[in-house]
């Protein structure tokens, strides 16, 4: 496969997970924000999904009143915004269209009306649109697209490249939602363990379509120590840092397997993959929640620029 047809592909698939993701951290922020602030105490709910967002900066920088329609515009409308939800729909569009003849019509209708109906909304008057309906509107569209993508693409190598980038993406994307719990409790370590703290947990859940799941694999009892399990070791969550890795490293295996040769890329992900299964959700608190996302989502990203260079630039992959 041409290396230009596989890039294309591969940022298909991240541009896609993106979009989700910001509809979920949408959704984190609204359901944290109609907590009442009864303790009186360090609030900062919308500032937090920003900061997992890596949104703060051009946020303030454009917007001088940070207000929650403020914020709902640049992640889901704003086109300066490069992971807003519109831009990501956009890029997820634009990579489909170059290379149209790598997916079934099934897959291109739904990208195809996905985008259209995204223009549709950005001519109606806000007023009239609830932050609800944007974000199931994104998670509905965005799971419609994948259904079309499992059920009717071939799987080859041009299916793995799509995946690789899903997953590598996918990644990334729950160590930054996990990493919004750091960013709201700050600086108020003294809400640790109080009803708001078990109330954002359980949002995170929620947000991530992981609540119900999570009460039929640990009973019922909600702790931070489980759900940071549930969210970064459990093999059965399908949004797992290890599931994830997992998924990116089957479909490497699969690409090295039909190119005939093993890279680098196989190697890191194999690293990751083994410290994850090695790793007991104490360690991961001993080091600290914080540091521990942030220094994965370093290595995350280093895969991700391993890929890269090993497949997506040049002639053919």
């Amino acid at each position: 496969m041409l290396s230009r047809t596989a890039n294309h592909l591969y940022w298909l698939g991240r541009y896609l997970e993106r979009a989700e993701t910001t509809a979920r951290l949408l959704e984190v922020g609204g359901r944290n924000a109609l907590l009442p602030n009864l303790s009186g105490g360090h609030r900062n709910e919308w500032e937090a999904v920003l900061q997992a967002n890596n949104g703060l900066e051009a946020f303030r920088a454009k917007y001088s009143d940070p207000s929650q329609r403020n914020i709902e515009t640049f992640l889901f409308f704003d086109r300066d915004n490069p992971s807003s939800i519109a831009s990501c729909i956009n890029l997820v569009r634009e990579n489909a269209r170059v290379v149209r003849t790598a997916l079934t019509m099934r897959v291109w209708d739904a990208i195809n009306s996905c985008y259209q109906e995204l223009q549709e909304m950005s001519r109606t008057e806000r007023s009239q649109i609830s932050l609800t309906d944007l974000t199931d509107w994104t998670m509905r569209t965005c799971a419609e697209i994948r259904g079309a993508i499992e059920a009717t693409q071939l799987r080859n190598d041009g299916y793995h490249f799509l995946n690789v980038g899903y997953a590598i993406e996918r990644a990334d994307n729950t160590a930054r939602l996990l990493n919004v719990k750091y960013y709201v409790l700050l600086p108020s370590v003294q809400y640790v363990g109080s009803g708001l703290d078990n109330y954002q947990w359980v949002t995170l859940l929620r947000s991530m379509s992981a609540h119900r799941a999570f009460i039929w694999t640990y009973d019922g009892e909600v702790t931070p120590a489980k759900i940071a399990h549930f969210l970064i070791l459990n093999r059965l969550f399908p949004r797992s840092l290890l599931t994830s890795m997992e998924m990116a490293s089957d479909h490497l295996d699969h690409l090295a397997r039909g190119y005939g040769r093993g890279t680098e890329a196989q190697q890191r992900i194999r690293n990751i993959v083994a410290e994850l299964a090695e790793l007991q959700v104490e360690d991961v608190f001993d080091e600290g929640l914080h540091e521990f996302l942030l220094r994965f989502i370093a290595d995350n990203a280093a895969l991700a620029g391993c890929v890269e260079e090993v497949y997506l630039q040049g002639e053919a992959a």
